[in-house]
């Protein structure tokens, strides 16, 4: 056998590869195109909260959004397919941002629904996946974390849009559940990557919440019982630091 066909050979084979290659980076575009899709639903249903009259609706929009989570599941099922065993992370660029929008969906909703802060696990189930890496297709946890940030933007945002509406109270209560996420991130050893900064974020997140119940206090719009309450908690921060 010459050199020049062994040289062929070897070449075709590489070209053979790269179109393989090619192809499953394109199946996995399209599947996570349809995850965007969804993705894109689920925002537009819970964006609904801040309407002026979203707060008594807050039941029928996490229905509807639980409705779309399960063609979710369904999606990332599909997706799991054409990852190779052991090959998340080498396709993990493909969908690390739509699951990062998930993951924040799943704990809006689950906050809406119960006020309290979502897990890991939670989140896993909600979407489909699997919780640890050795389990195969999973939520990777700086994802599960960044959607958690994306959570405290959202709820700056949900707590301007209750005044609005005439609930004074629930800035207080958001105001509450953000510090206490404040101080677990703070628990993080977090280096200076995008989760980093994304955390530096959230102090203006908490800023944009205290003033809005730092404004409710002063107008008298809330009961003295829950501002002593949230002062004492700032006091407590403050010794923290």
């Amino acid at each position: 056998m010459s050199v020049s066909t062994t040289t062929s050979e070897t070449f075709s084979e590489y070209d053979s590869y790269l179109k393989s290659e090619q192809e499953r980076r394109e199946e996995i575009r399209v599947a996570v195109q349809s995850l965007e899709q969804t993705a894109r639903e689920i925002l537009t249903v819970l964006q609904r909260i801040h309407k002026t009259d979203g707060q008594s609706k807050i039941t029928e929009l996490c229905a509807e959004s639980e409705a779309h989570f399960v063609v979710v599941r369904q999606q990332y099922k599909e997706l799991a397919k054409l990852v190779p065993k052991d090959q998340y992370y080498r396709f993990h660029d493909h969908w690390r941002f739509v699951s990062q929008r998930l993951s924040f969906l799943a704990s809006l909703m689950i906050y809406l629904q119960t006020e309290q802060l979502t897990n890991k696990e939670q989140t896993a189930a909600i979407l489909g996946v699997a919780t640890n890496r050795d389990d195969g297709f999973h939520i990777d946890l700086e994802d599960f974390l960044s959607g958690l940030l994306f959570l405290a933007n959202e709820l700056s945002r949900f707590a301007v849009n209750s005044v609005t509406a005439g609930d004074f109270e629930r800035p207080h209560r958001i105001s509450k559940f953000v510090g206490e996420l404040n101080n677990g991130f703070r628990l993080l050893n977090l280096k200076n990557d995008s989760l980093r900064k994304r955390f530096d974020a959230l102090k203006y997140d908490m800023k944009k919440i205290e003033e809005v119940v730092y404004d409710l206090s002063i107008r008298g719009l809330v009961k003295p019982s829950v501002v002593s309450e949230d002062s004492a908690s700032k006091e407590k921060e403050a010794f923290l630091e």
